[in-house]
């Protein structure tokens, strides 16, 4: 499968400021380069190096526009955004995107693709048995390679 590490995982809340200044001021995480996505949030990385893309990503929940977060991750009951149940995803780095795609297949598993935009990443979310969210990251070369971007 190709997996080269944990890439990040990510909390979703309704107190952004909340989370940014734990993470911060607390753990020692600075908040850096985040995409430009169509909800709020902050990725916190653990170095000056941005290449892996954090260690931690707050998803911030806008209660007067929350489309943009609900057409990307989903929508989820803020109920239930406590303890473990606030654990958006867990994500990793990969390669092999063609042998993923070909499981999937093989499995007829339900997956979501997409391009990060500007971070040359090629996203496949799929849903674990007990219901956590996979998300697996691939250069955008090899979705290139295979038409798919």
């Amino acid at each position: 499968m190709g997996i080269r590490k944990l890439g990040h995982y990510s909390i979703r809340t309704g107190d952004l400021e909340a989370s940014r200044r734990f993470y911060t001021e607390m753990l020692g995480l600075r908040e850096g380069f985040r995409p430009p996505f169509k909800f709020p949030g902050i990725w916190l990385y653990d170095s000056n190096d941005e290449a892996d893309f954090g260690v931690v990503h707050i998803i911030g929940i806008d209660a007067n526009d929350p489309q943009g977060l609900k057409d990307y991750l989903g929508d989820k009951d803020e109920a239930s955004l406590f303890g473990t149940g606030a654990v958006d995803h867990v994500a990793f780095l990969a390669t092999d995107l063609a042998a993923m795609r070909a499981r999937l297949h093989e499995r007829a598993l339900d997956y979501t693709e997409r391009t990060v935009p500007s971070l040359g990443l090629y996203q496949v979310f799929i849903t674990d048995p007990s219901g956590v969210t996979i998300e697996m990251n691939y250069p955008h070369a090899e979705a290139r390679a295979l038409g798919l971007a």
